[in-house]
């Protein structure tokens, strides 16, 4: 049957090679990639510009919390040489100008639309092709779609009473107004004490008459110790890029560049540990984790580090009622992400910054003027929510997916995500996910992550093109020995016992699942060369004529 003409006031369907939904960092490269390969590509962006997590996220104080130097791309030793950032730890405007300037540097925004969201992505088993429709009301087909759609970037809206009646204004830590805010002489209110709250809460506090901040569990967090980045540290780094970037792809477990540990924290007396504790914490930065190597294995050994945090806090904080409720002790040090701060356990000790705890008597309701606990109403002329994310897979479930036999991702994701890889999920062929459940991802410095599944999905591309091949899919049974083998690693190590967003604990009625891939980026990384190396084994990969049944076995 031939295809049927459209009408004279219709356009013929755009058709791409691949369709890719995202330009952060990771929607950015994959394009970048896709045009050296010759293949046609659309990028589609929510957003008016590229960036990504750091186009969403301009609260008060945002800041990466892995060092400037290797929170950048590798792909490009120009890039990498050319570019001048200013502090150890970059802050969001600097990032996001990082992000546009690799944008233009490479001529990307040709194929980005911008203010677009895919609202609906339905695979066609007989054309072997998506049919992916956007919110301007327009649909275009691609050979294959892949989610750069970012862990972090689904803002959640907390479900308390009168929310709606609040007179006030009202901001989200990750959907902050373009515009700079100014909280002079106003009373503030931040719910939340999660990283966004421990970022922005010092910047607030020196603005605000009063701020009040709401705390349901306490978060541990350390020094960043940030300051102007040197020109000698940034020569160093620059010298030394090769060696830095194989150290954090091959040797580190999240992909940064730092000393290894090679001892317990129980091979040490309690001086010699202390000191230890006491150099990583004058050093900075989430590196404060490595200091030994069993601090996520061992409950014992956890306890020193999280007692030592515990200690710091009580010295920093001079009421020592505050002190104690900013302690954390529900779950182990680092089983949530570890936070870092500039200055945030100080900002308790304020004459117009008040803590209020809200564990055993919750927020009761928000009134039109203010925040009532305990019957008690702590009044507020402007709400922050800091209140975190739909993690992980938040994004990708505000697209309606459908795969093979009209099934949906969001249908098969209901008791938790399965994947294969963290790249692909059965049933579903042609949709790759770029640092999706599964793989590293959010345990790791993002950008090395991202680069190594971008590259592995590039030469996925040119294998398929140089075979004939017209579609890849994780098999059933891949999928299933996949997560099995994330689960099993995750419960090998204290980060379940936690309630965080690894977990989806965050979000009410969410599947409580482990969802990043905790074996460390080497092992994840020979893993996915292993795989591509034997054939692509756990995909099924067919011709065009084929019929495809290999998946659902």
């Amino acid at each position: 049957m031939s295809a049927a003409r459209p009408a004279e006031d219709e356009q013929p369907v755009q058709a791409y090679d691949v369709v890719v939904v995202g330009a952060g960092f990771a929607g950015m490269y994959m394009l970048h990639r896709l045009r050296g390969l010759g293949l046609s590509a659309r990028v589609f962006e929510q957003g008016s510009g590229v960036g990504g997590t750091w186009y969403w996220n301009r609260y008060p104080g945002a800041r990466c919390d892995i060092e400037s130097m290797q929170y950048s791309y590798s792909f490009s030793d120009d890039l990498q040489q050319e570019w001048d950032w200013s502090e150890r730890y970059a802050p969001q405007p600097e990032i996001l100008a990082y992000a546009n300037h690799v944008a233009d540097r490479f001529d990307l925004r040709s194929d980005i639309q911008f203010d677009t969201r895919v609202e609906r992505a339905e695979f066609d088993e007989r054309a072997n092709t998506w049919q992916v429709a956007t919110s301007d009301g327009k649909a275009v087909t691609a050979k294959f779609v892949v989610l750069a759609t970012g862990c972090l970037s689904n803002a959640r809206m907390p479900d308390i009473e009168g929310l709606d009646r609040f007179k006030g204004k009202v901001y989200h830590t990750g959907e902050w107004p373009h515009e700079p805010i100014d909280f002079s002489g106003q009373r503030v209110a931040v719910i939340g004490t999660g990283s966004s709250a421990i970022q922005a809460v010092p910047v607030i506090a020196e603005q605000a008459k009063r701020l009040t901040v709401f705390q349901r569990t306490a978060n541990f967090s350390v020094p960043a110790q940030n300051g102007p980045l040197s020109a000698e540290r940034r020569d160093w780094f620059r010298k030394n890029y090769p060696d830095v970037r194989r150290f954090a792809r091959e040797v580190s477990r999240n992909g940064i560049y730092t000393t290894q540990p090679d001892r317990s924290a129980l091979d040490d007396g309690d001086n010699e540990r202390r000191a230890r504790y006491e150099s990583g914490w004058q050093h900075g930065g989430v590196v404060f984790m490595a200091v030994y190597n069993d601090v996520l294995l061992n409950k014992a050994a956890n306890d020193t580090a999280a007692d030592f945090v515990r200690g710091k806090i009580a010295e920093i904080v001079k009421d020592p009622a505050k002190a104690k409720l900013l302690q954390p002790d529900s779950h182990p040090i680092g089983t949530k992400r570890i936070c870092v701060d500039t200055g945030y356990f100080a900002t308790f000790n304020l004459p117009n910054v008040e803590l209020v705890d809200i564990r055993d008597n919750p927020i009761e309701a928000i009134t039109e003027n203010a925040v009532r606990v305990a019957g008690k109403d702590y009044e507020a002329d402007a709400l922050v929510l800091a209140t975190g994310f739909d993690a992980m897979t938040g994004s990708v479930a505000k697209i309606d997916i459908v795969g093979r036999e009209r099934q949906t991702l969001n249908g098969k994701w209901a008791e938790g995500p399965r994947t294969y890889l963290g790249l692909m999920t059965a049933g579903f062929p042609n949709l790759f996910i770029i640092t999706g459940p599964g793989s590293p991802s959010v345990l790791s410095n993002m950008i090395v992550s991202i680069e190594q599944h971008v590259d592995w999905i590039a030469d996925c591309l040119v294998h398929m093109r140089n075979k004939g091949l017209a579609t890849i899919e994780a098999t059933k049974q891949a999928e299933d020995k996949w997560v099995e083998h994330v689960n099993e690693v995750a419960h090998n190590t204290l980060y379940p016992q936690a309630n965080s967003w690894y977990m989806g604990a965050n979000i009410p009625g969410k599947p409580r699942i482990f969802m990043p891939y905790i074996g460390g980026v080497p092992v994840y990384r020979q893993k996915c060369d292993e795989v591509a190396a034997n054939g692509y084994e756990g995909f099924a990969m067919a011709a065009a004529a084929q019929r495809q049944t290999a998946a659902a076995s």
